[in-house]
C-alpha cells in the first residue's frame, strides 16, 4: 500500500521517536559518533520534555538493549516500586478500593535511573553530552504542537488540580496555544544539576560522574523535593525509598515467528502478551486470509483476547507472585489454546484464562462489572535506533502528567504508575512494598540470525501490543515496507479489564479506523463483535515507529507515525 511519508533508508544509523526533535536530538549524537543507547537516552530524556503531557523524566523507562559485539540481550524494567509505608489493603480500606489521583500513585521514579543504568554499562557518552539537548528545549523553550495542546485543554480540570502542574502546564493561567513557545525552567534545572554532579565528579572516571549523577536524583536536593512534597501532601515516598531504588537488569522473553525471534519484556509488564499472541497467530496462514479482511480481523482479534486474559488473570511482579511464564510461552500452551478461536463465532467478554503449566493451584483474578461510556486511554511514547555497528535501543517512556502532580521546584511529576496497579489485595497486580505496578509500556526487539532485525513498540496503553503485532505481521507477513505497515489502518479490541485505574471492561468491543470497509465491520458484526469506529486516522490507535534492517544488503528502513509527531531520520 502507498505510505504519506517515505521510508527513510540508511547503512550506518536510523533513529526513529516519538517526537521530531527528540529525533533530531539523537541523530545528532549518532552523527558525533555516540552508539545506539547513547543515542536512544538522549532521544528518551529529550521525549520527557518534548511530551511531557504522557511522558515524565520521573516516570518509567522500560528499555531493551541489544549489543551486536557480543550478542547480548537484555531489558532493563525502568521501571518503579511502591514506597516501603504501603500496605496491600490500603486503598481497599482507605480509598474504598479505588487509587485516587495524586501523589498516593506515586511509585519510585525509575526513568532517571534506566538513562544512566543505560549508559554506564552500554554507553559511551556522559549523561551531560546527552541531556544537553532536551536541557535546551526545557530551558529556552519548544514550539507548542497541536496533539500536546489539545490533550493539555482537554485536561484542563486535571492540570487546574495541583498549583505545581498549574504553574508548568497552564502558563498564565491557559492551556499553550499551537506555535508559542512552552518552556520548562524548573525541568531544566534539575536536568542541568544533575549533568553538573556528574562533571563536578568526572575527575573520578565516567563511572564516578554517572553516579554522582544518579545519587543527585536518589539521594541529593531532588529526593529532598519528593520527599518534602510527599510529607506536606499526605504522600508515603520517604527518602529510603529514593535511596535503595535501583532499576533491575532481566532477560527477555520471546516467541519464535516462523525464524523471526521476537523479544519483549517480562510480565512485570504487559510484554509477554506479544509473544503469547504470536504463539498462536503463526498456527494460522494469516497471508492467505487477506490484510484486514474479516477473516484476518476476526483472528487476531481473538487471538488478543485470549492473551489479555491471560495477562488480567497471571502477570503480576515474579518477585511477589508465581507467573507460570515458561507454559503461558510454550508451543504446547499455544496449540492447545488456539483451538478456542471459532471462525464463525466471536467471544462475547473475555475468555477464561488457559490452564499452562505451572498454573496449577494458583488463583484466578476476579473480573470487574462492564463498563458504560467511552473508552478513555492511556498514552506514552516510544523511541527505537540501530547504529553503525549493529547495536539497537528499544524503548517505551512514559507516565503523564494530568493524573499526579509536578513536584515544586523539580518540574517533572514523581512516576504516578501506581495507577497500573490494583486495589483488591487478591489480584495478582496488587499493591505491597517494593513490588511494581504491572506496566503497559513494552518495547519489543526482533532478531534473526543472531543480529538486530526490528526494534518496534508505539504508546497507546492497552491498544499498544495490539497495534506492534499489526505492524510487525505487515512487515513479515504481508511484505510491506516499514511506512507502509505503520500507516495502514488499525483496529483494537477492549474486550478485557483495562490496565489503567479503575479498570474499566467493555465486553466485545472492537474499534476500528474508518479507512476500513464498513462491509467489513458489518461481517464482524455479523460474528459478535460489537463494533465502533474511529476516525480515518486516530492517534488513539497507538503510533509505532521501527526500523527493519536489511541484512542481506545492509541497509536500514525506518518508519514512523504520521497519526502523532513522530519521525525518523537515518544516514
Amino acid at each position: 500500500m502507498a505510505s504519506n511519508r517515505p521510508t527513510i533508508s540508511g547503512t550506518r544509523h536510523v533513529i526513529a521517536a516519538g517526537h521530531y526533535l527528540a529525533a533530531h536530538a539523537g541523530f545528532q549524537i549518532l552523527e558525533a559518533g555516540g552508539n545506539a543507547v547513547d543515542a536512544g537516552v538522549c532521544a528518551g530524556i529529550c521525549i520527557g520534555v518534548l511530551q511531557t503531557e504522557k511522558v515524565s523524566f520521573g516516570g518509567v523507562a522500560p528499555t531493551i538493549i541489544f549489543r551486536a559485539e557480543d550478542k547480548k540481550l537484555v531489558s532493563i524494567d525502568g521501571l518503579g516500586v511502591w514506597p516501603k509505608a504501603i500496605t496491600p489493603d490500603f486503598f481497599a480500606s482507605k480509598h474504598g478500593g479505588k487509587i485516587p489521583p495524586g501523589v498516593l500513585r506515586t511509585v519510585v521514579p525509575a526513568a532517571p535511573d534506566a538513562w544512566l543504568s543505560a549508559l554506564e554499562h552500554y554507553g559511551t557518552m556522559s549523561f551531560g553530552e546527552v541531556a544537553a539537548a532536551a536541557i535546551r528545549f526545557a530551558r529556552d523553550g519548544f514550539p507548542m504542537y497541536p496533539l500536546m495542546a489539545e490533550f493539555i485543554a482537554d485536561e484542563i480540570d486535571s492540570y487546574r488540580r495541583w498549583p505545581s502542574s498549574a504553574a508548568v502546564f497552564l502558563p498564565g493561567g491557559k492551556p499553550p496555544v499551537v506555535g508559542a513557545l512552552f518552556v520548562q525552567s524548573d525541568l531544566a534545572r534539575t536536568l542541568q544539576y544533575l549533568a553538573d554532579e556528574e562533571k563536578a565528579n568526572a575527575r573520578k572516571g565516567r563511572a564516578a560522574g554517572i553516579q554522582a549523577a544518579r545519587d543527585a536524583f536518589y539521594k541529593g536536593d531532588i529526593a529532598r523535593k519528593i520527599v518534602a512534597f510527599h510529607e506536606q501532601t499526605g504522600g508515603l515516598m520517604r527518602m529510603e525509598d529514593l535511596a535503595e531504588f535501583r532499576v533491575r537488569f532481566e532477560p527477555t522473553v520471546k516467541a519464535d515467528f516462523h525464524g523471526i525471534e521476537v523479544h519483549a519484556c517480562g510480565p512485570w509488564c504487559q510484554g509477554p502478551t506479544v509473544p503469547i499472541a504470536l504463539n498462536l497467530l503463526k498456527g494460522f496462514d494469516l497471508r492467505a486470509m487477506g490484510h484486514n479482511s474479516v477473516e484476518y480481523i476476526h483472528t487476531l482479534t481473538e487471538a488478543f483476547k485470549l492473551a489479555f486474559a491471560d495477562r488480567h488473570h497471571y502477570f503480576g511482579d515474579p518477585r511477589f507472585v508465581s507467573v507460570p511464564l515458561e507454559g503461558l510461552l510454550s508451543e504446547a500452551y499455544a496449540d492447545e489454546r488456539r483451538t478456542q478461536i471459532r471462525p464463525d463465532r466471536a467471544w462475547p467478554e473475555m475468555p477464561p484464562p488457559g490452564n499452562p503449566a505451572g498454573s496449577e493451584g494458583l488463583p484466578r483474578a476476579k473480573v470487574p462489572a462492564p463498563q458504560a461510556g467511552n473508552v478513555r486511554p492511556g498514552d506514552t511514547s516510544y523511541l527505537c535506533v540501530i547504529d553503525r555497528h549493529g547495536n539497537a535501543f528499544s524503548c517505551t517512556p512514559s507516565d503523564g502528567s494530568n493524573n499526579a502532580p509536578v513536584v515544586p521546584g523539580a518540574g517533572f511529576v514523581a512516576s504516578g504508575r501506581g495507577t497500573q496497579s490494583w486495589a483488591d489485595p487478591s489480584h495478582p497486580c496488587s499493591v505491597a512494598p517494593g513490588k511494581r505496578p504491572r506496566l503497559t509500556p513494552n518495547p519489543a526487539l526482533a532478531l534473526k540470525d543472531g543480529r538486530a532485525l526490528m526494534p518496534f513498540g508505539t504508546p497507546g496503553g492497552d491498544v499498544q501490543c495490539q497495534s506492534m503485532i499489526q505492524v510487525f505481521l505487515n512487515v513479515n507477513v504481508f511484505g510491506m515496507d516499514v511506512q507502509s505497515a505503520i500507516e495502514a489502518p488499525r483496529f483494537s479490541t477492549y474486550s478485557f479489564p483495562g490496565s489503567f485505574e479503575p479498570h474499566p471492561y467493555f465486553p466485545g468491543l472492537l474499534m476500528m479506523e474508518k479507512r476500513i470497509a464498513a462491509q467489513t465491520g458489518e461481517a464482524l458484526a455479523a460474528r459478535g463483535h460489537r463494533v465502533d469506529w474511529w476516525d480515518e486516522w486516530t492517534w488513539l490507535a497507538g503510533a509505532p515507529c521501527a526500523i527493519v534492517a536489511d541484512q542481506a544488503r545492509g541497509i536500514l528502513h525506518g518508519g514512523a507515525d504520521p497519526r502523532r509527531p513522530a519521525y525518523v531520520l537515518g544516514w
